[in-house]
């Protein structure tokens, strides 16, 4: 079992900053990648960005160039660095991990709202 919480989500101006933070919790030593999903009302959840332990990242050609993840390990931590967000960003936004059994676990999500 992996605990997932995220924070970091508010309310900010199109153009501006926010960081999520995912802390993973429980047995995490069996976590083999990290992402980040984003679901809008009417629409499914998609994944923006996911990170391997292997060190490879993907990210979603909507958030390309804007999002960064990256991860302290030692605290088991993943991070979502969002830069020039846009109004079409808004969404909750939602932790995700596999682990070697490919069962995957997820956080309650966080909101963020990108006025315009």
């Amino acid at each position: 079992q992996v605990l997932l919480e995220e924070s970091g989500g508010g309310l900010v101006q199109a153009g501006g900053s926010l960081r999520l933070t995912c802390v993973a919790s429980g047995n995490t030593f069996r976590i083999n990648s990290w992402a980040w999903y984003r679901q809008v009302p009417g629409k499914e959840r998609e994944s923006i960005a996911t990170f391997s332990l292997t060190g490879n990242t993907n990210y979603a050609d909507s958030v390309k160039g804007r999002f960064v993840v990256s991860r302290n390990s030692a605290k088991d931590t993943v991070y979502l660095q969002m830069n020039s967000l846009k109004p079409e960003d808004t969404g909750v936004y939602y932790c995700n991990i596999e682990d070697w059994r490919q069962d995957n676990y997820w956080g309650q999500g966080t909101q963020v709202t990108v006025s315009s």
